[in-house]
């Protein structure tokens, strides 16, 4: 048994790897930068996680999912193994005691988002981690002809000239353009490519059309079993489906990134325990989440490219049994795709002014404003200037894609506390409940600097560590403000704007009009390659979709709705040329009368099967 062997039996107790696995694992231990293609599913995290235990030092797993990072530090600190995240919404002390944990605490994980890799507080450490490899989860988001870029992710091959550690790149989705541009972003030393088949053989693809798509779904929740995801573009959609499912005795709730923080949490937690079974979602649900179990995902909505669709229907049937993706449309769903293609693509001209928009509307003048961090409403922001809120969304994330700004939609600002009164005055404090002077002590012994300025706070924990809920726990912290003992500002979620440098004059701001041009192409290429994928129903729906992923020798999967049509129709036929071989003379009322005995269990398109065997026949 090879070492890589042992770890997978001793540490996840599997006996052996999947297909494709033990090729990535013996390819990153000779040191080579490797990049990884495996599908929704199919094992990613163990390529990367046994290498790393093999090896001494420290693996740097750089990923834009925070859920993901939970997960896995949690689950592998159950297995003895020592893990740590740094993501957002911890405050620099909490950062630089995660840093110094990984530096100096025999750390073999440390998880990284991505905007944490330029600070100089990470910066500072570099010299004191032992880096045992790079590892970049959703490497598809380094590539700027990828479907879902991040600029952040560019930060990772700066890293490479100061880190001397091989790279570990891994997605489930990446044409080969995009494959080819994630080891250019990377900076591999040599081509090295590992893919399996993106086959998943126990997946049906089910496209429907249909206008009555509520009936359908309650349909679908009826007759399979199991737990599910149902995705739609619209919160309010969201809400009012979830109510119509309940409505109908059927165990659903809704999930979105207009939640708090905690109510998505709780209800990500009740489903992935199978409290709830079916989840009603935006695409904000369902990235790192591992949960095996899915035998249904929905989709109410046509996604916006066959990427997006691959990694959100893969997340049914990861456990390796039978489960369904299922796509309803209609020609509605069609013309909104080439509206919303056209939205998300405003003129430069559009996005130059929203450039200088964004400026006014926060007073910042020419050759200032670098670095800082705007709290955005687009519903004022939009009111100000009387402007069409889609494409002014639009608009700001191309201005992110080209370098101008970040601009995170849906943040998470942690609750943040500062104690206003000196610690000579809280000594002689008399205060009227217990529990203030006890979350008193805890602020003060936890979080250095808050006399200084409000930091960001761990509600939760400290909730729990006072025994009581994070309700109980927010009313005692205002009543502490109301004490004026401390200055309390609540957590909330909110869209935040980050000016990357000074406000430049008009004229000056770079749009990269080529880049522009080749994404509004290869945007359409998306679209219209998902419209072909909902509309051809003449070949397999796993040989379109595999196809798209360059993968062009697949053999049709037998269970998708087309292959299920077809092996209907070529069982019509047969019974059809049968039942005329013995009875020659039939009329064509009697042929009608054989085809809708249910007994015989014919295609629906028997009697145009019937005239096609007619016309084949002179």
């Amino acid at each position: 048994m090879t070492p890589a062997l042992e770890i997978l039996k001793q540490v996840w107790g599997y006996d052996a790897f999947r297909p494709m696995q033990e090729e990535i694992v013996n390819s990153v231990l000779e040191g080579r930068d490797t990049l990884a293609i495996l599908p929704t599913g199919g094992g990613k995290s163990v390529c990367f996680q046994i290498p790393a235990l093999l090896r001494p030092g420290t693996a740097l797993v750089v990923t834009p999912l925070v859920a993901l990072m939970k997960d896995q530090v949690q689950n592998l600190e159950a297995r003895g193994i020592r893990a740590i995240a740094v993501h957002a919404g911890m405050n620099r002390h909490q950062v630089d005691n995660a840093l110094n944990n990984a530096a100096y605490g025999g750390c073999k994980f440390l998880y990284v988002s991505p905007e944490r890799l330029g600070t100089s507080l990470f910066r500072s450490y570099l010299e004191v981690l032992d880096i045992s490899f790079i590892v970049v989860d959703e490497a598809h988001c380094i590539s700027e002809w990828g479907y879902d870029f991040r600029p952040d992710y560019l930060q990772i091959g700066r890293l490479r000239e100061t880190v001397d550690a091989p790279v570990i790149a891994l997605t489930a989705t990446a044409t080969p353009e995009v494959a080819e541009d994630i080891m250019d972003k990377l900076g591999f030393s040599a081509r090295n490519l590992l893919k399996s088949g993106f086959e998943r053989p126990n997946l049906s693809y089910i496209v429907r059309e249909t206008e009555d798509k509520r009936g359908q779904l309650l349909d679908i929740c009826r007759g399979v079993k199991g737990s599910g995801i149902v995705y739609m573009r619209s919160r309010s959609r969201c809400e009012e489906t979830a109510a119509f499912l309940r409505s109908e005795g059927e165990s659903v709730d809704f999930y979105h990134a207009g939640l708090e923080t905690r109510v998505r949490s709780a209800r990500q937690a009740s489903w992935k325990a199978g409290e709830t079974r079916v989840m009603i979602c935006t695409n904000a649900f369902g990235m790192g989440i591992d949960k095996p179990d899915v035998r249904f995902v929905v989709h109410c909505d046509v996604p916006s490219s066959p990427e997006a669709y691959f990694q959100e229907a893969g997340r049914a049937g990861r456990d390796g049994l039978p489960s369904y993706a299922v796509l309803l449309w209609n020609s509605g769903d069609v013309r909104r795709m080439h509206q919303l293609e056209s939205i998300g693509f405003p003129s430069l001209e559009y996005i130059a002014d929203i450039y200088q928009k964004l400026h006014i509307f926060y007073q910042i003048p020419y050759e200032q404003g670098e670095g800082r961090q705007l709290r955005f409403n687009a519903d004022e922001f939009c009111r100000a200037f009387a402007l069409p809120k889609p494409q002014t969304l639009a608009a700001l994330r191309y201005l992110e894609r080209s370098g101008h700004i970040s601009f995170t939609e849906d943040a998470d600002i942690p609750t943040q506390v500062k104690i206003v009164l000196n610690r000579t005055a809280l000594y002689g404090l008399q205060l009227p409940e217990p529990a203030m002077e006890e979350l008193l002590e805890r602020l003060m012994r936890g979080y250095p600097g808050i006399f200084d300025w409000a930091v960001a706070i761990r509600e939760e924990a400290l909730a729990g560590e006072l025994g009581m809920g994070v309700p109980a726990f927010h009313q005692l912290l205002y009543r502490l403000s109301l004490e004026h003992v401390i200055r309390y500002i609540p957590g909330e979620t909110a869209d935040v704007v980050l000016l990357h440098h000074n406000r430049l004059e008009p004229g000056n701001v770079d749009l990269q009009e080529a880049a522009y041009r080749r994404l509004r192409e290869m945007s359409g290429s998306r679209t219209e390659a998902m419209v072909s994928f909902v509309q051809n129903s003449d070949e397999c729906r796993s040989v379109q979709l595999l196809r798209y992923f360059g993968q062009s020798d697949s053999a049709p999967c037998g269970h998708c709705d087309v292959c299920r049509s077809l092996k209907a129709e070529s069982a019509t036929r047969s019974r059809l040329e049968e039942y005329l071989s013995a009875h020659p003379g039939a009329t064509l009322q009697e042929v009608r009368a054989f085809c809708a005995n249910p007994a015989n269990k014919l295609s629906p398109r028997a009697i145009e099967i019937y005239r096609e065997i007619l016309d084949n026949e002179g």
